[in-house]
């Protein structure tokens, strides 16, 4: 398969002309039709269709579309890994991470890194931990940060846990069950405050339903961020299933209480180093990772 038609094939379908990818590319327009056209008889498939007085792709083009841009992504990432191997201790380093460890660990692991990496240039995005795994594995970052548990580790994912810490169910002081022993049932019958779907923390709320096989509490408000639901639940509504990390200086301090649940044992969350499978690590990677590991949690 011609990959340059592929990359051409691309930037027509991304910018939605064929005027606009050859401005982009620096080449005339009847030479972008033209390539397009070989690549169609190329590949034996149609990718684009008329459409009034412009064209659209096929299905099969839009199929194709969303499988090039994954060789695009790849294609940059080996070009920056060249990059970045040649300079050392230049470059960027792209470090996307669920929102436990960005809130509460990647700052101050950042802060150290950069103190003695000053020209790198550190990108990091905070997500949910389904979308975290999908920009490492999709190669549109080089490490994931995690917090969650064993069972939603992809197959492509190399794991190298750093840190367990306990899962706490917290309330407002002045919560009448705050300070107390209650039951499960007890316990899922308040209103609770959560991240959205996707969250691990939510996850292993739902896997503790079916683990004691009990009714699921109704989630009341719904947050995309941590410090949104721990704010939440300090202004008295509600309760939170939330890591001690995050919330072990409000607890100690006495703006939220914890809730202790008869019979079940401590549930751990797990923050971990999360890489491509069998991929060797670049040079900025590998200093990351020993800054993270000479940092103390």
């Amino acid at each position: 398969m011609n990959i340059h038609g592929l990359k051409l094939f691309y930037q027509v379908a991304t910018t939605g002309s064929f005027t606009k990818a050859a401005e982009i590319l620096r080449i005339s327009q009847p030479a972008v039709s033209s390539q397009i056209k070989r690549f169609e008889h190329e590949i034996g498939v149609q990718l684009f269709k008329q459409q009034g007085r412009g064209v659209v792709l096929t299905e099969f083009g839009e199929a194709l579309a969303e499988k090039a841009q994954n060789l695009i992504a790849l294609e940059h990432h080996i070009e920056t890994f060249i990059e970045e191997y040649r300079l050392a201790k230049a470059g960027n380093l792209h470090i996307v991470a669920t929102y436990l460890p960005a809130n509460f660990l990647i700052p101050k692991w950042a802060a150290h890194f950069k103190a003695v990496n000053e020209h790198v240039n550190l990108m990091i995005t905070t997500t949910n931990t389904k979308d975290a795994f999908e920009q490492l594995i999709h190669y549109k970052a080089d490490i994931a940060i995690y917090g969650g548990g064993m069972s939603e580790r992809p197959k492509e994912i190399e794991w190298e846990e750093l840190y367990e810490d306990e899962l706490w169910f917290v309330v407002s002081p002045t919560h009448r069950y705050a300070h107390q022993n209650i039951t499960l049932v007890e316990m899922f019958q308040e209103p609770f405050i959560m991240r959205e779907e996707g969250s691990s923390m939510r996850e292993h709320l739902f896997s503790l339903c079916q683990t004691y096989q009990v009714k699921p509490p109704n989630i009341a408000l719904q947050f995309n961020g941590i410090n949104e639901t721990i704010r939440s639940v300090m202004a008295g509504y509600g309760a939170n299933f939330i890591s001690s990390l995050a919330v072990r200086e409000y607890v100690e301090n006495g703006q939220l209480a914890r809730v202790y649940v008869k019979d079940i044992h401590a549930i751990k969350h797990k923050i971990a180093i999360c890489t491509r499978n069998n991929e060797k690590h670049n040079l900025l990677v590998q200093k990351f990772i020993e800054t993270i590991k000479s940092s103390p949690i």
